[in-house]
């Protein structure tokens, strides 16, 4: 909690997860590609750097497809309370505009908040937010502080406080 003269306001956190690295080889539609082996071993990796570094998770608003599915499990074993989490089928191949809504209906009381989704939507989102450049590659984290009711996002309206892999990517 941070006071500001007479205002009192309550900094969230929000987390944007790119889906762990999927497996191109089969012939199954985009929504049920399933993590690569690589992916399966990306997955963890954020889990531990999210549950280390974030703790409490409040909410999880995760993607549909197999792939952000599979990657949110493999992160969700990492903490010691698995978080709650919801599958929100607007997070599959959305714009940072779509993803923003999404956002924006968080109740006030979710304190962290998980995104697990696709690009360029998850980028576009991140850069749009910290009014800067953001790069999140699969299994990428965008770590992002926000002084604000979820329902105020706008852009340039929070702070990145890391991005990258936490397999050694720049994650800092």
């Amino acid at each position: 909690m941070r006071h500001t003269g007479s205002v009192t306001t309550t900094e969230r956190t929000l987390i944007l997860l790119r889906h762990a690295k999927s497996d191109w080889s089969g012939s199954e539609a985009d929504i049920d590609r399933p993590l690569a082996e690589r992916g399966r071993a990306q997955a963890p990796l954020a889990g531990r750097w999210l549950a280390d570094r974030v703790g409490r998770v409040d909410l999880a608003i995760v993607s549909p497809a197999k792939r952000a599915r599979e990657t949110w499990e493999l992160v969700s074993a990492q903490f010691a309370e698995a978080p709650l989490h919801r599958l929100d089928d607007r997070v599959y191949a959305a714009s940072a505009e779509r993803l923003i809504e999404v956002i924006r209906e968080v109740p006030d009381d979710a304190g962290s908040v998980i995104v697990v989704g696709h690009n360029p939507g998850m980028e576009e989102l991140a850069s749009y937010l910290a009014g800067d450049e953001v790069i999140l590659r699969t299994s990428g984290i965008a770590e992002i502080g926000v002084e604000r009711p979820w329902r105020e996002l706008e852009a340039s309206s929070a702070v990145l406080r890391a991005a990258g892999r936490s397999d050694g990517h720049d994650l800092s």
